[in-house]
């Protein structure tokens, strides 16, 4: 059974590619097999604990696992899996089937069936896969893009790529990350949202700050100060007021590099330049856009939602479906890539409020409300696994090799998609007569039954300044009013604490134990946040299982 592994390890190559070898191949009939596998387990799982306990946990560890234990079978059939690169793959497969199945197939999906509106589910489901392949695609074109840094933490897929490099690695390294792996678990267990601590040792120090804020205030709002934010509209329209100022920011980004001399040449193999890469970033969003568009009209027409809206009406809903599918994308893909959480449960709602104020009738709003909670959580995804072969591979050391991987962990991961298409399609009827779905999707129905209303407007265009004002107080490399309002639509309890310890643990460790420990924290927020990781996978599947 061939992996095509036919280079060495990163032990005795730190950049692979160094002696002209290959990066394994995601078709490769060894790794073909095995991502097929844990894609089918991933999407089972990520299903199963959506429907019973609201949560999609991360498997992304599980994948990298199962290929470290096959590396330790003595069979030469498993030898091609001592790869970091081929334990890569596998993590992207089963990551991206698991958030997949879960986030953007059987939620939408679950949106019409509780409406009554059970014609719509296999239109639904046509169009969501659809636009769930873009969504990755787009953000393997736009990843390291002055919108998308590859050097931004990640957090998730510098866990990842860390776990990965101490199983293959050892020696000081492992004994950190096993001491960050504890300490996620021990904290995990107590119900502490070790992961914010892990991720706030790593992050950007302003959006941080920005992001443990709005946890602390959310946190505290109402039994301190007797304030119901949500209620208010508060954390929405500080998303959408932050996200529009994101979105003009990203545009400058682009036009800036329109004026630059676009005849400036490179050597081939090259570092892409931040010219070259705000140019890649251009058509990638004005593809995205096309393709949104062509998703919303196949929508609209497959599920019948076109038949109750006038020619006027039909036009304005395709256009601002589409650029709300797309801006849903581009916020849950920045709010992720700075705090390793996205809120996309919560602003694919704020976009489903913005259309219940336009007027659209309840069928289009069924539909958009499918279609935006489609994007994102696979573009999020993307970039965490991608942060991990990052990292693996140098981080850009042979730009050759670097673009190689992202192809082959794009293949794996569409492959991982696929299985999580007819996992969903064979599966969701069983779910839906048990009267199983996605919880929030009961929120997106309560929301359009309930109508609009002038008092949400009013609320939601109040808040929308601050959130302007501070995003651009931050600019586009710290997005603070992204990470400030991301914070305030997250409830978790202690998150925001667990923000501050790690803030005040990255200030004082380097005081304490001098500046060499700045290394280690990065690794030990990797150990952190996949112990984390690890037991809310198990403590999920057990629960489900009971």
């Amino acid at each position: 059974m061939s992996t095509d592994a036919t280079h060495r390890a990163v032990t005795d190559a730190p950049h692979p590619a160094a002696d002209g070898a290959r990066h394994p191949r995601a078709l490769a009939p060894g790794n073909l097999i095995l991502t097929v596998v844990l894609s089918v387990f991933g999407a089972v799982v990520g299903v199963q604990l959506l429907a019973t306990l609201g949560v999609t946990p991360s498997t992304s560890l599980i994948g990298a696992l199962a290929a470290m234990t096959l590396a330790r079978v003595p069979l030469v059939a498993f030898r091609g899996f001592r790869s970091v690169h081929a334990q890569n793959l596998a993590q992207t497969s089963i990551s991206s089937a698991t958030f997949g199945a879960a986030n953007s197939l059987f939620l939408p999906i679950g949106i019409p069936f509780l409406f009554g509106m059970d014609d719509m589910i296999v239109p639904m489901l046509a169009g969501v896969s659809v636009a769930m392949l873009v969504d990755a695609w787009l953000l393997y074109r736009m990843y390291d893009t002055p919108a998308f840094p590859a050097k931004n933490p990640w957090p998730p897929g510098l866990a990842a790529a860390e776990a990965i490099k101490a199983g293959d690695q050892g020696g000081r390294r492992a004994k950190v990350l096993g001491l960050g792996l504890l300490t996620g678990l021990v904290g995990a267990v107590f119900s502490l949202p070790m992961s914010a601590f892990g991720v706030a040792l790593i992050g950007g120090f302003g959006a941080m700050a920005a992001f443990g804020a709005g946890l602390l205030f959310t946190q505290y709002a109402d039994p301190l100060y007797g304030l119901d934010l949500n209620g208010m509209y508060l954390p929405h329209g500080m998303m959408i007021g932050a996200g529009l100022v994101a979105l003009v920011q990203v545009g400058r980004t682009i036009l800036g590099a329109r004026r630059t001399d676009a005849a400036r040449a490179r050597p081939a193999g090259a570092p892409e330049g931040a010219e070259e890469g705000a140019r890649r970033l251009g058509r990638s969003m004005r593809l995205g856009l096309g393709a949104y568009l062509a998703i919303s009209v196949l929508l609209a027409f497959a599920t019948g939602a076109a038949t109750h809206m006038g020619p006027g009406m039909l036009i304005g809903f395709l256009v601002y479906a589409s650029v709300a599918a797309f801006l849903h994308e581009l916020l849950v893909g920045i709010a992720s890539m700075h705090s390793g959480w996205f809120p996309a449960f919560a602003i694919a709602l704020i976009t489903l409020l913005l259309g219940i104020l336009i007027g659209f009738p309840p069928e289009a709003l069924v539909v958009l409300s499918g279609f935006t909670a489609a994007t994102g959580p696979a573009f999020a995804d993307m970039g965490y696994d991608l942060k991990t072969g990052y990292m693996l591979r140098g981080e850009n050391a042979d730009p050759a090799f670097e673009l190689e991987g992202r192809r082959q962990q794009l293949i794996a991961a569409m492959i991982g998609f696929g299985v999580a298409i007819v996992v969903v399609l064979v599966s969701y009827r069983v779910f839906f007569d048990n009267g199983q779905t996605a919880p929030i999707d009961a929120a997106y129905v309560a929301a359009i039954k309930a109508g609009p209303s002038a008092e949400t407007a009013k609320h939601l265009a109040l808040w929308a300044v601050p959130g302007a004002i501070v995003q651009l107080i931050g600019g586009s490399k710290r997005q603070l009013g992204i990470l400030l309002a991301t914070g305030l639509l997250i409830t978790t309890p202690m998150a925001g604490w667990m923000v501050a310890a790690g803030i005040a643990a990255r200030v004082l460790a380097p005081r304490i134990l001098g500046s060499d420990v700045k290394s280690d924290l990065e690794v030990f927020a990797g150990g952190a946040i996949a112990g984390d990781a690890l037991y809310s996978f198990g403590n999920g599947v057990f629960k489900a299982a009971k």
